[in-house]
């Protein structure tokens, strides 16, 4: 039985990455599957980031995070989640930041760099980074998670894969986001 510091576990982010690694079963087998997708998934990241913000613009609980400034947007913000519409700057500014997100994950090396990208991807979210005026409920990132995880594996199912390729590919992502997971949940624990 391998011994595990649960202390080490909250302060240290390489540390907590590798034992979620572990434990999940998510390797260098599963992140050269995730790179090998890369070709395929790259050119439609853009239709993944507006059937993400399509769903994000159905529902006032998930459109009203974007009414405030959001962190490196020097543009107008609207007054209201009335004025906020699909074309707004500060949409098209959050979709760029998205779009990178999604193409990172294909792309990039999974080293303590990545690893730290990730992490802030979920501090971002919440009041501890990024704007202050900006702290998404984790229900609603929850829902977001979940639903890139299903646009993703309705993708993968969709590109012919060989069925061995295609079963890797999604059990690679499917580790993948569920670590990603865990990067956003841990900023929402009661301090």
């Amino acid at each position: 039985m391998r011994k595990i510091d649960e202390r080490r576990l909250e302060t240290d982010l390489g540390y907590r990455f590798a034992y979620l690694a572990e434990f999940i079963g998510m390797g260098n087998d599963d992140i050269a599957a995730i790179h090998a997708a890369a070709p395929a998934l790259a050119p439609l990241v853009p239709t993944i980031v507006d059937a993400i913000y399509d769903k994000l613009n159905t529902y006032d609980a998930t459109w009203r995070h974007f009414v405030p400034r959001q962190h490196g947007y020097e543009g107008a913000t609207p007054s209201s989640i009335e004025d906020l519409s699909m074309d707004h700057e500060q949409i098209q500014f959050r979709k760029k930041h998205l779009g990178r997100y999604v193409t990172a994950l294909v792309t990039r090396d999974y080293d303590a760099k990545m690893i730290s990208y990730l992490d802030m991807v979920g501090k971002m979210h919440t009041d501890k980074g990024g704007a202050k005026e900006i702290d998404v409920p984790l229900v609603q990132m929850n829902a977001l998670m979940g639903f890139l995880s299903d646009a993703l594996t309705g993708i993968i199912l969709g590109l012919g894969l060989p069925r061995e390729d295609e079963v890797r590919t999604l059990r690679a992502f499917g580790k993948l986001l569920w670590v990603q997971n865990d990067l956003i949940t841990r900023h929402y624990q009661a301090e």
